[in-house]
Parts: structure tokens; C-alpha cells; sequence
């Protein structure tokens, strides 16, 4: 009897059952032995019933959780991943509304995720991928700035870089005409969807770089300076005193507002300010702030439901932002 060459795929049987299991099966979606012999013809190999049955015991052994269920034939499905569906749907949707993340790596990334799951469990994340009029980033090199940042922050390295800005034309616009900044960074913060730099100049004063402007990172070999500043500052604290991202003189604030703004004072300031109840329609808040024209811009979009009581010198500032935006108009 002539006997038919064997293929090289047949000592990979073992591992090409693991990933026809863990692609195509599911607690909704399960395959008999039969059906599994069919699937290894396709990567030509040839396998028997009792070598299907030892594959998936030594499977188990590896850590596969394989499950089975009996009825007419017995199903076989893999029962439990490191990720479960709606875990990984709350990826998908993470990716999914992240501005800074761009439309095609969205893709690439939500692709990768589907392969966590089975192919069927993949159909229902699709579903999940659609954002109608979404406005992603068209800088597809911040997927990459930020993991080169976190290895500088990681390897106590400055980095040093280009960055931009848009003209009207929407064209870029480098600042100062191309001079490379050399910066110690420390840490990324994200705010309103975009990833901003936390980093010291030498000068040891804290500066802010939009991720997405910043154009050919590279590490140094400098170590980062400002250690001991850094280590004082509480990032959580500073980023919320400020808005917008800007900077500005720091100062305590005495703010007033209506009632029903309670939320987006919690959400601005936190659930641990302090909140004095000043009549049955207002309450007061002392709050540390870096004053700066987003500030008085976020007060001032609040309307007649907030205001500024103290100090002076910041409330005159407020005055003098109002006049400046009527003078607008």
C-alpha cells in the first residue's frame, strides 16, 4: 500500500486544533470531532477521532478551558478567555471616541481586539465601531509619541523634539521656526481627548505640549532635570487647577453658584470641595485655581448661575474679561 506524504503542517495539528478552538468557538458556537477534522483538512492535516480526543485533553492540561456539551453529537467550545465580551466591547468603544487615536489605527487596533475573541463574538464588536460625524485625529504618529514618551519618562531620559501649530490655512506652522525643544518629561495627562506632556525646562518651571503637535520625538541621552520639583508636585492637584491646559497665577477663589450647578462643580473641582450653602439657592466654593483667561472664560460660560466673589484683584480681572468679549460686538 502507498503511503501519501505527510504534510509539514501535521506536527503543528496540535496547535492549529488550539486556534480553530479559540477563533470559531464560543458558549453559543461549539464544534463536534467531526467538524474539527474538517477544519484541519483546510491547513492539510490529517487527523483521526481518538487523536482529536487526546489533542483536547492535552489542551486542557496546557490551561484551554475547554467545555463540552452532549445532546444528539457533543459540541466542544472554549468557555472562558482572558477577556470577556463586554470587556472587550468597552475596549472597542474606548478606541472607538479616542479624538487623538486616528481612524485607521482605530481599525488596526480594533481588529487585533476581534482576535481576543471568537470570530462570531467578533460580529457583535463591529456593531460597536460606528460613531456617525466622529472627529478623529489626522496625526497618525501620536500612537507612537506617546509610547516613546513613556519610555523617556521610564529611562529618567529629556527628550527632544519639533512642534507645531495650524495656520488658517489649516497648514502646520513649526514654532520657533523649527528649533527643537529639549525637555525633561514626566508625566502625560489627558484632558478634553487630547494627551498633553507634563514636562520642566531647565529653567525647572513647568511646561504643557500638546502630544499630537509634537513632531520627531527622540530620547537623548541627558538625564531629566527637576527631579527633587517633580517629586513635590502633585500632578492629580496641579492639573486641577488649571483649564484648558493653561497656566497661570495661582490663587484661592472665592466662586458662587446656583444650586443646579452642584454637578459641574463636583465634575470640575471634585467630590472633595468643601461646598458652604449661602441661601436656598446658592452655594459658595473656595477653590485653588491658576487664574488664566480659560478660567474666567469657563465662569463666564456659566452665565448668571456663577460668579466670582474673591478676591478682588481676580474679580477685577473678570470685569475686564467681559468688557473685552462686549467689545466684540
Amino acid at each position: 500500500m502507498l503511503l501519501l506524504p505527510k504534510s509539514p503542517n501535521q506536527k503543528l495539528k496540535l496547535l492549529y486544533l488550539m486556534k480553530i478552538l479559540t477563533e470559531k468557538t464560543d458558549e453559543n458556537h461549539m464544534l463536534t470531532v467531526p467538524q474539527m477534522i474538517n477544519e484541519l483538512r483546510l491547513y492539510d492535516i490529517r487527523a483521526e477521532r481518538k487523536s482529536i480526543y487526546d489533542d483536547l485533553e492535552a489542551l486542557r492540561v496546557f490551561g484551554l478551558d475547554i467545555e463540552s456539551v452532549k445532546s444528539k453529537t457533543t459540541g466542544y467550545y472554549v468557555a472562558s478567555r482572558n477577556f470577556e465580551l463586554p470587556e472587550l466591547k468597552l475596549l472597542v468603544d474606548s478606541v472607538q471616541v479616542s479624538k487623538f487615536i486616528t481612524y485607521k489605527k482605530s481599525l488596526q487596533l480594533i481588529k487585533k481586539i476581534e482576535s481576543l475573541c471568537s470570530c462570531h463574538e467578533a460580529q457583535a464588536l463591529q456593531r460597536q465601531v460606528y460613531v456617525a460625524n466622529r472627529i478623529k485625529s489626522i496625526n497618525e504618529s501620536i500612537y507612537y509619541n506617546v509610547d516613546k514618551i513613556h519610555k523617556a519618562i521610564n529611562s529618567d531620559k529629556k527628550i527632544s523634539f519639533q512642534y507645531f501649530e495650524y495656520t488658517i490655512e489649516k497648514e502646520r506652522k513649526y514654532k520657533r521656526s523649527g528649533e527643537r525643544y529639549i525637555k525633561s518629561p514626566y508625566a502625560l495627562h489627558w484632558y478634553n481627548e487630547n494627551y498633553y506632556l507634563i514636562s520642566f525646562d531647565a529653567f525647572e518651571s513647568i511646561k504643557y505640549f500638546r502630544v499630537d503637535k509634537m513632531i520627531d520625538i527622540i530620547i537623548t541621552e541627558q538625564p531629566r532635570d527637576a527631579k527633587e520639583q517633580f517629586a513635590k508636585l502633585d500632578v492629580a492637584a496641579y492639573t486641577k487647577k488649571i483649564f484648558g491646559m493653561f497656566g497661570g497665577e495661582e490663587d484661592t477663589v472665592k466662586l458662587e453658584f446656583a444650586n443646579q450647578l452642584i454637578g459641574v462643580v463636583i465634575d470640575r473641582f471634585g467630590k472633595d470641595v468643601t461646598v458652604i450653602p449661602t441661601d436656598s439657592k446658592h452655594f459658595t466654593v473656595y477653590v485653588n485655581v491658576a487664574v488664566s483667561p480659560q478660567f474666567l472664560a469657563w465662569v463666564f460660560g456659566l452665565g448668571d448661575q456663577a460668579r466670582i466673589l474673591a478676591p478682588q484683584d481676580v474679580v477685577g480681572k473678570m470685569k475686564e474679561h467681559i468688557q473685552t468679549v462686549a467689545a466684540n460686538y
